[in-house]
């Protein structure tokens, strides 16, 4: 009989909980959402060593994790913050 082999997460610092973000991907173990990530890193142009310099609960390889999620899972998330940013201009625009 062949051994089972336990097969790695393909990104083990991410998670989706329906308690967290809802349920938009999340690095595991805090509420810092991927599509975070994405804004500041690919939209605002920080360096992710500046990411985790700004947010010390983050390290470095869950950053990059992140991002690789990110470009696994371009639409998902490209859908996610795109829906973000619209709440946030509704939002704003209530005041």
């Amino acid at each position: 009989m062949p051994v089972a082999q336990r097969v790695k997460p393909k990104h083990p610092y991410i998670a989706s909980l329906k308690s967290h973000c809802g349920g938009s991907p999340i690095i595991a173990g805090t509420k810092f959402p991927v599509r975070s990530v994405v804004f500041y890193v690919l939209r605002q142009g920080m360096t992710p060593e500046e990411l985790v310099k700004e947010f010390s609960h983050l390290t470095l390889p869950q950053v990059y994790d992140a991002l690789s999620y990110y470009y696994d899972n371009k639409e998902e998330i490209d859908r996610d913050l795109a829906l973000k940013e619209r709440t946030l201009k509704i939002k704003e625009a209530s005041r």
